[in-house]
């Protein structure tokens, strides 16, 4: 991976109760050359029960800059790096990524200034990828003769199909939001604000349209999804069968079928 030199902003917007969640990873405003990697870890976490789904309260934020030993991916710290520990520190960022990847709720990258290499390997692992469009993404490892190591060789092409992907990993290619954009590899972009955090801002108004859907719905359409993209449709379909029979037994699917019946918002317990 290709050091990040940006700020990166978690977000997670947690059902206390075992179910939706919308986590937001974001490369903030940065320059490619600086040694250090800031990270920016915000914390919304929202009681989403009865209590939650009246609304009105407000999400509680916890914002925290990691440095020092905290700090991310550094080209002049990889430079001194023997052999083994670089295919150590790979393998530990392609199994963070992966735990990403895998998390059971919705998951948001908010990308407000640079993702390059280990950063947009981040971001493809997220369900959905929100940037401004002065944004500069790109997996740029090949122009330091290594490959993209934590899954960018393979989110790329399943997000914006094969030979895009092999022509942006072959040139080490930068695009802005407005080309990302263009060839899918991102869902929105909108313009930077003055809080350089736009991205970031339009990730939250997406996790709030998340946050009313049946906690235990929203997980095992994830699962449904993604497992059915790796296999056949007949397999797909079958995948999906077996995920929407998890959601027949739960207290949820009642309380939606009474708040439809009442006209009323359903209070969702993720039960």
């Amino acid at each position: 991976m290709a050091a990040v030199s940006a700020a990166s902003v978690a977000l997670s917007l947690l059902q206390r109760r075992g179910g939706l969640a919308a986590a937001a990873a974001a490369a903030l405003s940065g320059s490619s050359s600086s040694s250090s990697l800031a990270r920016r870890c915000c914390s919304a976490v929202r009681g989403y029960s009865s209590e939650a789904a009246k609304g009105g309260e407000e999400e509680e934020l916890r914002v925290r800059y990691l440095d020092d030993e905290h700090k991310g991916a550094d080209l002049k710290e990889r430079a001194k790096m023997h052999s083994s520990e670089v295919s150590s520190f790979v393998s530990r960022a392609r199994a963070t990524i992966n735990d990403i990847a895998n998390l059971p709720v919705p998951t948001i990258a908010a990308i407000d200034g640079i993702a390059l290499g280990g950063g947009l390997e981040l971001a493809l692992a997220c369900d959905i990828r929100v940037a401004v469009t002065s944004a500069k993404m790109g997996l740029v490892e090949t122009k330091l003769a290594i490959i993209p190591g934590a899954g960018g060789t393979q989110r790329l092409p399943r997000t914006i199909g094969v030979s895009l992907a092999k022509e942006l990993i072959f040139s080490a290619r930068v695009v802005d939001g407005n080309e990302a954009k263009s060839i899918g590899l991102i869902s929105h972009v909108v313009e930077q604000n003055e809080g350089g955090d736009a991205a970031y801002r339009r990730a939250l108004t997406l996790a709030r349209e998340f946050l009313p859907q049946g906690p235990v719905a929203m997980r095992v359409a994830k699962l449904a999804i993604n497992q059915g993209m790796e296999v056949d449709m007949l397999t797909g379909l079958a995948i999906e069968e077996a995920c929407y029979a998890q959601t027949i037994p739960t207290k949820d699917r009642i309380e939606g079928l009474l708040a439809f019946k009442e006209k009323r918002p359903p209070r969702y317990k993720g039960e």
